[in-house]
């Protein structure tokens, strides 16, 4: 049974100019113990479709248009009362923002943080929860974990600020966490230790975790199943390797085709041309067909096509594209 089922979620942006569905349509699963990726270019809707699960949208004009997002054991998230939604952050699923240190009290202790968030959900003293702080900061390897227990955010490294973050989700042992690109702005070994974390407490408690990142390396180092997202919909899903190894939309292709990786001698980098579709007034069709060097004319009509499998492809590999066929002179 999947731990999560998230079900044709739809997720609406009030805004100036007019109501952006950044969300619109989306329906995945994450097992237990699996590692799932969402990747696509920046304003796809990776962030809006972690953040509408535990609808964490601060003081944004947004809502659940539609949709179920089921947690096994919990019920609809979706549909929940905020005050029975407060009880599951943090002790049945937890989120790792993308920037530390907006995510952390400047005015309070780490250690002080962390052991709040224990005294919220259980009940312990402050004692205990300080001990308990102290512990998930050994646990998650944080250098001097007792003096940084009284350190203040500012004062801490980007990499040791992640790992407070990484510590304050870890504190109740969710069976889920959404971590949202938590690699963003360290540097290559920070990154590669922040990773390796992740990955050994998916390991040691089973939890399991959704990554967002833009980021098809880490990715492919991490994660055992992905999606690829583009304006507000899943155009391509599947385990890592088949749809890395062989994609089968344009767009995941194109996404390949323009990594610096990719570039040799005999080969050029390849820009994908043009900018994602207004997510106020979305073209008909495939939202993609616009940029697409395969689209034809019914590609730009009726609804979005929908993730379907295409033949030859390994189980679970779904895309969404009407073509039968695509051209390897998009990979």
């Amino acid at each position: 049974m999947s731990l999560l089922s998230i079900r044709d979620l739809r997720t609406e942006f009030q805004s100036p100019s007019g109501i952006a569905r950044a969300v619109d349509g989306v329906s995945f699963d994450v097992e237990p113990g699996e590692i799932f990726g969402i990747v696509g270019e920046s304003g796809c809707g990776k962030s809006a479709t972690c953040r509408s699960i535990l609808r964490l949208f601060g003081g944004a004009a947004a809502r659940i248009a539609g949709g179920q997002i089921l947690l096994d054991g919990v019920g609809d998230l979706a549909a929940m009362p905020e005050r029975q939604l407060a009880q599951v952050r943090g002790r049945d699923a937890a989120f790792i923002f993308q920037d530390p240190l907006t995510a952390l009290n400047p005015t309070m202790k780490v250690g002080k943080q962390i052991a709040e968030v224990i005294l919220r959900h259980r009940k312990v003293g402050r004692a205990e929860a300080r001990a308990a702080a102290l512990q998930l900061l050994r646990d998650v390897q944080v250098t001097s974990p007792e003096r940084r227990l009284e350190a203040y955010p500012h004062e801490l490294s980007g990499g040791l600020r992640q790992r407070v973050v990484i510590a304050m989700a870890l504190a109740l042992r969710p069976r889920l966490i959404i971590a949202d690109e938590p690699t963003t702005a360290l540097d290559v070994t920070v990154q590669d230790q922040i990773l390796r974390l992740l990955k050994e407490r998916r390991d040691s408690l089973g939890t399991s975790i959704i990554l967002i990142t833009h980021d098809l390396g880490v990715v492919s180092q991490i994660c055992d199943r992905m999606a690829v997202m583009y304006a507000g919909r899943l155009v391509e899903t599947g385990r890592v390797r088949e749809v890395l190894d062989a994609p089968s939309h344009p767009y995941t292709r194109a996404l390949l085709a323009a990594l610096p990786g990719q570039v040799g001698r005999d080969r050029a980098l390849t820009p994908i041309e043009g900018a994602p579709p207004s997510l106020i007034a979305p073209p008909p069709g495939c939202r993609f067909a616009p940029r697409c060097a395969h689209a034809v004319a019914r590609c730009t009509l009726g609804d979005p096509p929908p993730l379907a499998p295409r033949a030859g492809a390994a189980p679970g590999h779904l895309d969404a594209c009407i073509l039968d066929e695509v051209s390897d002179a998009a990979a």
